[in-house]
C-alpha cells in the first residue's frame, strides 16, 4: 500500500467486522480476507472507503480444500490497493456476484467460473466466455489433466525419444491420471 493512503478505510472494515475480516500485509499490499458471508459486504465497504477503481478478480486453486477469490481495487485519490479475499469449498464453489457492486466484476467473474468453476449468485449472464462449445471441465484447476502431449506428439522435442522419429526411445510417461490407453493408436 502506497504509505498509510488506505488505513483509514481498513480500520474501518476491522471495526465493521472485528474478528471476522484478518487483515495482513506483505510486500506492501493490504489484504483483508472474509468469509464469504462477508464477501460482498467486504466489497461495498471498500467501495465507499474510496477504492472506486475494480482492477481485477479471479480464483486460485487450493486443494484439496476448495478455493480463495480474489480482488483487486484502488483508490485513485490515495493510490492506495486493496486485496480482498474470501474461501469457498470444492463441493460447491458459490459467492454472490459483485457485479452490483463493481460493474467491471462481471468479465472477470465469467472468466473464473469457466476456468475454476465457481458460480457467482446473482450474475446478469453468467456463461462460458473463452472456451470453446462443448469444453468440460476447468483448466485452471491443479486436478485438470493436461492431455495436449497424450493425445498429439510434441513438435518441439529436445530429448531422445520425445517425437515419434530419429533416435532411440526412452520409455514414455503419461501425465498423473491419464489413463494408460489414452490418446494412443490401437
Amino acid at each position: 500500500m502506497s504509505g498509510d493512503a488506505g488505513l483509514p478505510v481498513v480500520a474501518a472494515i476491522q471495526e465493521r467486522y472485528g474478528t471476522r475480516a484478518q487483515v495482513s500485509e506483505s510486500f506492501g499490499e493490504v489484504t483483508v480476507d472474509v468469509q464469504a458471508g462477508d464477501w460482498l459486504g467486504l466489497l461495498e465497504s471498500a467501495r465507499s472507503g474510496g477504492y472506486e477503481f475494480f482492477d481485477w478478480l479471479t480464483g486460485v486453486d487450493d486443494p484439496p480444500d476448495g478455493f480463495s477469490v480474489v480482488a483487486h481495487v484502488f483508490d485513485p485519490r490515495s493510490r492506495g490497493h486493496l486485496l480482498l479475499r474470501t474461501r469457498v469449498p470444492r463441493e460447491d464453489p458459490r459467492l454472490p456476484s459483485a457485479v452490483g457492486v463493481f460493474r467491471g466484476a462481471d468479465w472477470h467473474e465469467r472468466e473464473t467460473f469457466e476456468m475454476f468453476g465457481v458460480i457467482f449468485e446473482g450474475h446478469p449472464n453468467l456463461v462460458p466466455l473463452l472456451l470453446p462449445d462443448g469444453f468440460e471441465g476447468f483448466p485452471l484447476r491443479k486436478d485438470f489433466v493436461l492431455a495436449a502431449r497424450v493425445a498429439k506428439a510434441w513438435p518441439g522435442a529436445k530429448e531422445p525419444g520425445e517425437s515419434d522419429h530419429g533416435s532411440p526411445s526412452r520409455r514414455k510417461t503419461l501425465p498423473p491420471g491419464v489413463p494408460a490407453d489414452w490418446g494412443r493408436d490401437g
